[in-house]
């Protein structure tokens, strides 16, 4: 008899009609679905409407904590609440354990965008998983975020990362039980339960890899930043009306 398996692919940015059917193709159960500068309310509405009886979307944030120059990026599953992007790190922190929220690092010691080994291990103990295999990334920058884990005692966790529908599920994090709800996963994640770690392999893998690392680019450009501010109505900047000043206090912009 085979036991039962949840594999997730622990963190994409793309959700449509071709991403679902290409999750489901290769076997994933679940997707955490966290798109850059979305809100929470419409993360959840996109998440519920590509739910089904054969795969799982879990709303999640990829918050940026600190200012664009010196950020740090924390994926966040099971908030009640949103929380906006360019808050203090402990702000952010704070609020995700008002909420009970699990927090994931993804891609450690990535760039000046992801929490170094350093920061990793001074707040080890609030911090539920370390991602170790991230598609986007070059073998030796996924080996660091091993070593990074283990010398932590942090629980790891894999992603495609996907920008492009073509990598979803090229990597996952396998539980050892049956998770069919989003609650479940996000349980699975803050308690911290058994897991593999599994990624595709051979030649097709790794130039899904380098075409999402080239596609990094856009992704970390001023042009970016200048449209948010630019706007000065980002949904997910803190001055925004959506929410209320309550984090005036822990905004690194005026």
């Amino acid at each position: 008899m085979t036991r039962p398996r949840t594999r997730v692919d622990a963190h994409v940015k793309v959700l449509d009609d071709e991403v679902v059917a290409r999750a489901k193709a290769r076997g994933i159960d679940a997707l955490v679905y966290a798109p850059h500068f979305t809100r929470l309310p419409t993360v959840r509405e996109r998440a519920a409407r590509y739910s089904d009886d054969e795969l799982t979307v879990v709303p999640g944030r990829e918050v940026f904590t600190g200012d664009w120059g010196n950020r740090r990026h924390l994926l966040v599953i099971g908030l009640s609440e949103p929380v906006p992007d360019y808050i203090t790190f402990e702000g952010a922190m704070a609020e995700f354990e008002r909420q009970d929220a699990a927090v994931l690092v993804p891609h450690p010691g990535f760039a000046t965008i992801s929490l170094t080994r350093p920061e990793v291990d001074a707040h080890a103990e609030r911090i539920d998983a370390v991602e170790t295999y991230n598609t986007k990334l070059l073998p030796h920058q996924n080996a660091r975020a091993r070593r990074t884990a283990e010398a932590t005692d942090c629980a790891g966790f894999g992603s495609s990362y996907a920008h492009l529908p073509a990598t979803v599920g090229e990597a996952w994090t396998a539980f050892e039980d049956d998770l069919d709800e989003a609650e479940a996963i996000v349980d699975a994640f803050r308690e911290r339960r058994p897991r593999k770690v599994i990624h595709r392999g051979g030649a097709g893998h790794r130039i899904r890899g380098l075409i999402e690392f080239a596609h990094l680019g856009y992704e970390n450009t001023w042009a970016k930043l200048d449209r948010m501010f630019l706007s000065g109505n980002e949904p997910t900047l803190p001055s925004n009306v959506a929410y209320e000043g309550r984090f005036d206090d822990v905004s690194v912009y005026d």
